[in-house]
């Protein structure tokens, strides 16, 4: 892996893109944090769905202070969804572990190629 200071204009431009997606989709983690990771950066897998994840905790809060101010944050249904999402992260996590990288990689770029595809037709 390069050097930090040669690293950081890379990562900045991950963050960024994660942030406007986030805010215009409601991604950024999965789609574009743990792709650019990987791919850019020489990521793991795992490393990189935790780094993922660290930055998600930090997209996420100031998405819903944006969102919020426009009025389209609902906190019952946003719990509705997140606490059973609980038990779903610990399995994968779980899962994750136990797949071979190679393995886990294949089913990220299937999901991506297959979300593609229903969203274009």
């Amino acid at each position: 892996m390069p050097a930090m200071p040669s690293r950081l204009p890379r990562l900045a431009v991950i963050a960024t893109a994660a942030g406007v997606f986030s805010a215009l989709f409601g991604v950024g983690g999965g789609t574009v944090i743990v792709a650019l990771l990987i791919l850019w950066m020489g990521y793991g897998e795992r490393e990189a769905t935790g780094t993922s994840l660290t930055a998600i905790v930090i997209i996420a809060a100031f998405g819903v202070a944006a969102q919020a101010a426009y009025g389209n944050v609902d906190p019952a249904k946003g719990l509705l969804v997140g606490l059973p999402a609980i038990a779903g992260v610990l399995a994968g996590t779980a899962l994750q572990q136990r797949l071979p990288p190679r393995a886990v990689s294949i089913a990220f770029a299937v999901l991506l190629v297959i979300s593609a595809a229903v969203l274009v037709l």
